[in-house]
């Protein structure tokens, strides 16, 4: 049988509120008391109920994290950021993968309900409005994640995304390239939308380039080599000259698509740049150029939020990063 606080108590020859203490306020018990329980903690094995305590407070320690894909290194280094800053606060981080399902999304929110986690960090699917004041309702706040706030109701922290395919387009036409393609979806996604938005804004202002829209079902390498294969198939002078690619797992598809069977040269034919600057980019047989979100630190800024607004300090804000352009050979000029 698990031993109990009780148990301890009389171990330790103290009462159960100084056990209490020694467990949640350590600093109010002097330290012959403290070093006599937690040696009365040792010999019974007694492990505390968290479970019970968070009944009582009201709230776990713990922080719940959805993110659209679990497989993107992007949404790893977020949720090492966002635990990394949990951590100092003695808070934990319990990750969901939606896998860019709308059903999956709701199960983990309600599950993080059920559980009275900290608060919520929520790279969504769709428009999360109503499901997140539903949470804050019930006691539990919830921050956006690469992802604005389309008002003021909830903190957010993403990047600049119309800004960051505005500068992937503008890169490629500065290398000469004319005929783009645009790689990525679905289009419901805010930040294939913003992307493609910021890419259309480039072309728009250099007369005679062309942007051609090449939709995918989904942010992966498999869609990605899908979408360069399509291109490859193609007569020489029907090809685009270069791809803006929504993410860096569809941008190694699409180059896995294209040289693997020689026929098309990377750059010199078409030129490929991707967005979020994974690991993966700088280690692809042509290292792929691409556009740098600093996904750890929107994670650590997330985490930062959050617990500001569960403080009580009853003031959102929206973090908006600036992203960076990461030149490599994909884009190199042709010779």
């Amino acid at each position: 049988m698990a031993a109990s606080v009780k148990d301890v108590a009389a171990l330790a020859r103290v009462s159960v509120g100084t056990v209490s203490n020694v467990l949640n306020r350590p600093d109010k018990v002097s330290t012959a008391t403290l070093e006599r329980v937690q040696a009365a903690i040792d010999e019974l094995g007694f492990v505390r109920n968290d479970a019970a305590r968070q009944l009582r407070d009201g709230r776990s320690r713990s922080i719940g994290l959805v993110v659209l894909d679990v497989r993107n290194p992007f949404f790893t280094d977020i949720a090492r950021g966002a635990e990394s800053r949990a951590a100092e606060s003695k808070l934990s981080v319990l990750l969901g993968n939606s896998d860019d399902d709308p059903s999956r999304e709701a199960n983990y929110l309600d599950l993080f309900e059920q559980q009275r986690v900290h608060g919520v960090l929520i790279s969504p699917v769709g428009n999360p409005r109503d499901r997140l004041t539903r949470l804050r309702d019930h006691g539990i706040a919830a921050v956006l994640v690469d992802r604005p706030s389309d008002g003021a109701d909830f903190s957010s922290v993403s990047v600049d995304d119309d800004a960051g395919g505005y500068m992937a387009v503008r890169h490629l036409l500065d290398t000469g390239r004319r005929r783009i393609a645009f790689i990525g979806g679905p289009a419901t996604m805010r930040q294939v939308s913003d992307r493609l938005t910021g890419a259309t804004r480039a072309i728009a202002e250099h007369p005679g380039a062309t942007l051609e829209v090449v939709p995918t079902t989904a942010l992966t390498v498999f869609e990605g080599r899908a979408a360069g294969e399509s291109l490859r198939e193609r007569v020489p002078d029907e090809r685009p000259d270069a791809v803006f690619a929504a993410n860096d797992l569809l941008a190694v598809g699409v180059l896995q698509a294209l040289v693997m069977l020689g026929e098309v040269s990377v750059p010199d034919d078409i030129a490929i740049i991707g967005y979020d600057d994974i690991d993966f980019s700088s280690a692809a047989v042509v290292p792929l150029s691409s556009i740098r979100q600093p996904s750890e630190l929107i994670g650590l800024r997330a985490v930062e939020l959050l617990i500001a607004e569960v403080s009580g300090a009853g003031v959102t804000e929206q973090i908006v990063f600036q992203p960076e352009l990461v030149v490599r050979d994909s884009t190199r000029p042709p010779a």
